[in-house]
């Protein structure tokens, strides 16, 4: 993320799983990981983002955009994708964040280290978005196992698809869907 408002710019990563909530599909946030301590903060404190710090980058060899994810030293996440290899419809792309619904588990456990004083299902979504470029094209992601940063609980099994996109977003503030606590 470049240029965000208070917190300056840093790289972001993470894992989305595609959920159904009340009939209406949405995207769970798993886990992200990015390299920004004010970011990683204000994600969990105000959200809930199952923020943690590393170190991911995306880059472009050649013809070839390069993601790579690491824990500490340790590579959790490394993946490949043709660059701007085909071009998706900007329009369709903007449709699709500022209506697909994002969720997250906040919990925030209490003062005396055994019990949860806050435990949401937490709704979000992006607004404002502006959506400069979107590509689609062969893709490739291998995760490896690490204790800290579980991608691998999720194994890669199947790449449906692959695209990514360069747009200007903000994060709307979420609402309270489920409290398990209540």
């Amino acid at each position: 993320m470049h240029d965000t408002n208070g917190f300056g710019s840093f790289n972001e990563a993470g894992q989305l799983i595609e959920v159904e909530f009340e009939g209406k599909k949405g995207l769970y946030s798993h886990i992200m990981l990015l390299d920004n301590l004010p970011s990683i903060a204000a994600g969990r404190e105000i959200w809930g983002f199952p923020k943690k710090y590393a170190h991911p980058t995306l880059t472009v060899d050649s013809n070839t955009l390069l993601g790579t994810v690491k824990y500490n030293s340790v590579d959790v996440a490394f993946g490949t994708m043709g660059y701007k290899y085909q071009e998706l419809d900007k329009d369709a792309i903007k449709k699709a964040l500022e209506k697909t619904p994002n969720f997250l588990l906040k919990t925030i456990p209490h003062v005396n280290g055994r019990d949860v004083s806050i435990c949401q299902l937490v709704k979000y979504h992006v607004k404002d978005v502006t959506v400069k470029g979107a590509w689609t094209g062969p893709v490739n992601l291998q995760v490896f196992n690490h204790v800290q940063a579980a991608l691998h609980h999720l194994p890669v099994l199947e790449i449906v698809k692959g695209f990514h996109f360069i747009a200007d977003v903000t994060l709307g503030f979420g609402e309270v869907v489920f409290d398990y606590l209540k």
